[in-house]
């Protein structure tokens, strides 16, 4: 069961999309429940409380405590879940990569638009939760979910997996197995030859180095650095 969260401060925009989830359950192939927010602080409150959601819906403008506000205070309780945004222009979108969006809808929302979104982001969603890795190492054998895996790095015949619990697993595997493996996925890539990244973890990328939000630092191969840039560019936006 999917849990949605969606927030808008303007009742007849907020009844609109109630209604589209409505009829959207009525046919998606994937099992949802949602709850609804009158504004950002409610939906705040809600997470201060231990409430989560795996995906968020939100109206960008709002007052006192606007949708891009609202998305950071989302990224301090959690970092993976995808953040919907809904603007009235183009130009609010660059605002929404701060807090790593997975997308934005322009309104007036159409049924059609919002239905391939919610589609592809619940998709993915599905994907990655399913996604694992069974790994053996000196201690016995382990079965880790892809998407609590922060990096891969080679070190020497070995490879360590750093999962986002701090913990490290290191493993006697060929790098390139780990490469082939990993890179068919659409949030790893690959900055350096000794290290595979999940995107979903990078906090800032520079010309050099990579910072992730465990504040480890990736270096990045000379001559590289554009390259991996328009990679998690791409993967930010996520547009067809």
């Amino acid at each position: 069961m999917f849990r949605l969260a969606v927030c808008d401060d303007d009742p007849q925009s907020l009844s609109h999309m109630i209604s589209l989830i409505e009829e959207y359950r009525l046919i998606s192939p994937f099992p949802l429940e949602y709850a609804a927010f009158h504004n950002g602080m409610e939906l705040a409150s809600a997470l201060e409380q231990g409430t989560s959601f795996d995906l968020y819906c939100l109206d960008i403008v709002m007052p006192g405590f606007d949708g891009i506000e609202l998305g950071r205070e989302i990224r301090n309780h959690d970092k993976a879940a995808p953040i919907i945004y809904f603007t009235s222009s183009p130009e609010f979108a660059l605002d929404s990569y701060s807090v790593k969006a997975a997308n934005y809808i322009l309104k007036p929302i159409t049924k059609e638009k919002f239905f391939f979104t919610l589609n592809e982001v619940l998709e993915e969603i599905k994907h990655t939760e399913e996604a694992s890795l069974t790994l053996k190492d000196s201690r016995g054998i382990h079965k880790i979910l892809l998407s609590s895996l922060v990096y891969a790095e080679a070190m020497g015949r070995k490879v360590l997996y750093h999962l986002n619990s701090g913990r490290v697993l290191e493993c006697s595997i060929r790098f390139s197995e780990v490469s082939d493996t990993l890179l068919k996925y659409p949030y790893f890539a690959k900055p350096h030859r000794s290290y595979i990244v999940n995107m979903n973890y990078i906090n800032t990328i520079e010309n050099t180095a990579i910072t992730l939000q465990t504040s480890d630092s990736i270096p990045i191969a000379q001559g590289k650095g554009k390259e991996i840039k328009d990679v998690y560019l791409a993967f930010q936006m996520k547009r067809e």
